[in-house]
């Protein structure tokens, strides 16, 4: 001990506060039980004690030099024009923006391709259902056209739902051609050289003349019209004789 004591006299140098800054205190009052925290009473195994001890320690030693510093003239705080060379380059900056540029890239494209995958999940899940609905429909009306041929059942419901369906997805389809329409180049044609209709296939059948037999006769389709003798009819009041009828009435002119 001696012999340190007097190796601490052999350095020692006798300088004013400004040069050493040095400040020895014990802990800052805690605000909310305004008492100072006992040195002894910190747990040293508690970080959170443990660093709040430092943290009191030293707001102490801040409020007891600034006064002192401040008397001294001793200026305390940064200038608003200061100006700090960074530590590192500008070409290793803009090679960090880079890296993080291209790692928010990947987070992008990684979350829209997680999106893709949702959607496709989710157009597999309501094609599944359609289809199982679909399969369901198609059982339900078999068993019941079965139950109806053994007997079981006088009901033929399942025909009008058939048909309503049907009707409903012609009907759907009606007006999606409807609303689709000729594009904006065929509007402006049409209304720069006319339209004179449709020449192509203007004398094929449609559904509504296929399903009309209102013009139908069946002796004109069978052969069985005026003028015409039918299989087991009277004959034709105006249909040419014979070879030999001919001979026969020859003979009697002469």
């Amino acid at each position: 001990q001696d012999g340190l004591k007097q190796c601490l006299t052999e350095f020692k140098q006798q300088l004013p506060w400004v040069e050493r800054l040095d400040v020895t205190l014990g802990q800052v009052v805690d605000p909310i039980s305004q008492s100072a925290a006992n040195k002894d009473a910190v747990d040293p195994e508690n970080d959170f004690q443990r660093e709040m001890s430092f943290y009191r320690q030293a707001q102490a030693a801040v409020l007891e030099a600034l006064p002192r510093l401040r008397k001294l003239q001793v200026p305390t705080r940064r200038p608003d024009d200061y100006f700090a060379e960074m530590a590192k380059s500008d070409q290793q900056m803009q090679k960090i923006r880079q890296k993080l540029k291209s790692k928010q890239e990947a987070m992008e494209r990684s979350e829209k391709a997680k999106q893709l995958r949702a959607m496709r999940k989710y157009g597999k899940k309501v094609q599944t259902e359609i289809l199982q609905r679909r399969q369901k429909e198609k059982k339900n009306m078999l068993n019941a056209v079965k139950k109806y041929q053994k007997g079981l059942s006088d009901k033929l419901d399942f025909l009008d739902e058939e048909q309503t369906s049907s009707q409903g997805h012609k009907k759907g389809g009606a007006s999606q051609q409807i609303k689709k329409g000729p594009n904006a180049k065929r509007r402006y044609k049409n209304q720069k050289f006319g339209f004179g209709g449709k020449k192509k296939g203007s004398k094929w059948n449609t559904k509504e003349s296929f399903n009309d037999v209102s013009s139908f006769r069946s002796k004109v389709a069978h052969n069985k019209g005026p003028g015409k003798a039918g299989r087991g009819g009277k004959k034709a009041l105006n249909k040419r004789p014979g070879k030999r009828a001919r001979q026969k009435m020859k003979s009697r002119a002469r």
